[in-house]
């Protein structure tokens, strides 16, 4: 995945970009623009792959919009209910994965490189095409799509009929106004869509123009303060129990001479830059003796680690052990994930899966705040 390094420089390559004003939405009645990009199967699309098909239906979409997300179930039964009437459909990525900001990915597992793309496709079985225009965002500038979902559909003769939302509701229950089934039941009727246009609802598209946006905040998070405090067995056990905090609390016991502790250091922090505008709390702790401590504070200070860190305030290693987790052998690197009562979601002795564990931190934020602080991280 990604590491906080290579999202810096991929940003700082593109620096130089200017801000441009957002292209124009295509107007109805607009012939489908060319494309040739590339899908998750690395198979490479034209629009002469989808020539047989009687209706094209094209939806900008993404990994990491929680909108779109909940979006994509439907799209799945959208292509399932009308791929034997002859409609075909196409996901694309719109999104420049430089330019999406760790706390903008905090709604869900994965961000938006196409590596990524190739991981959430087959996580959730998508049963249409899913390609990539995050790299030169040249189609999606064709298309004008303000917002990730975004439905463009087209008829036999690749003319625009309808272009804006699925349905009226990013909550399926909710949803009263089925717009994009509506204007695909028009068409194959030969009938003309009696609602052509609508808004969209969603994440903004992640123009390059957002990357300085990026670097800017990955600055001010480099210049945060990064502090170290000694813990010992009666706070180790509260550090355990979770009692009153109403957080999702990841723990990690790591060293500096824990080789797969150091590796994979950078993205246990980005862990927490992920999540940490919701109900969570990442917690370091230095499996080393007291008298290391200016070591392990350079260390943290190197990674920017601005979390709640610990060492170990007495010399009685195993006394300590015992004290955070019977059921810890004192193996290194060590990781619990607990959920805001104390039980725990995720055990990993050794390297951490981050996918996993991203799959295991999300539900639990969703059980206790579903949309915190949401608005304030998309409002950019």
């Amino acid at each position: 995945m990604r590491s906080l390094f290579l999202t810096c420089l991929l940003a700082l390559t593109a620096l130089s970009a200017a801000a441009a004003p957002l292209p124009p939405v295509l107007p109805i009645g607009s012939p489908l623009p060319d494309f040739k990009l590339k899908g998750v199967d690395d198979k490479v699309y034209t629009p002469a792959d989808f020539a047989s098909a009687k209706i094209l239906l094209v939806v900008f979409t993404c990994n990491h919009c929680p909108t779109a997300q909940a979006y994509e179930e439907r799209i799945k039964r959208i292509t399932a209910d009308y791929k034997d009437k002859g409609v075909a459909v196409v996901g694309i990525n719109p999104n420049s994965a430089a330019a999406v900001r760790f706390d903008e990915m905090g709604y869900g597992d994965l961000g938006d490189t196409f590596e990524e793309m190739k991981i959430r496709a087959q996580h959730k079985q998508f049963n249409f095409p899913y390609l990539d225009d995050g790299e030169e965002q040249a189609v999606v500038a064709k298309f004008g799509a303000v917002a990730t979902p975004h439905v463009f559909i087209f008829d036999a003769e690749r003319k625009l009929r309808f272009q804006g939302r699925i349905d009226s509701s990013e909550r399926e229950d909710l949803a009263k106004g089925h717009d994009t089934r509506a204007a695909l039941d028009a068409l194959l009727a030969g009938k003309d869509p009696e609602i052509k246009t609508t808004k969209v609802f969603g994440c903004s598209i992640k123009w390059k123009d957002k990357i300085p946006d990026n670097v800017r905040w990955m600055a001010k998070v480099a210049r945060e303060p990064v502090a170290l405090e000694k813990i010992d067995a009666a706070g180790l056990k509260a550090l355990r129990a979770n009692t009153g905090t109403g957080k999702v609390r990841l723990v990690n016991f790591w060293a500096t001479w824990c080789g797969p502790c150091v590796s994979e250091f950078s993205e246990l922090i980005e862990q927490n830059l992920r999540f940490r505008h919701r109900s969570f709390e990442l917690v370091t702790v230095a499996a080393q003796f007291p008298d290391e401590e200016p070591k392990v504070l350079k260390f943290l200070q190197d990674k920017h680690a601005s979390t709640k860190n610990y060492i170990f305030g007495d010399t009685d290693k195993y006394a300590l052990i015992e004290a955070f987790d019977k059921d810890w052998n004192g193996e290194l690197p060590y990781t619990l994930l607990l959920d805001e009562k104390g039980n725990v979601l995720y055990r990993e002795s050794g390297s951490i899966d981050f996918i996993a564990i991203r799959r295991a931190i999300v539900p639990a934020l969703d059980r206790v705040a579903p949309w915190q602080n949401r608005d304030k991280v998309y409002e950019r």
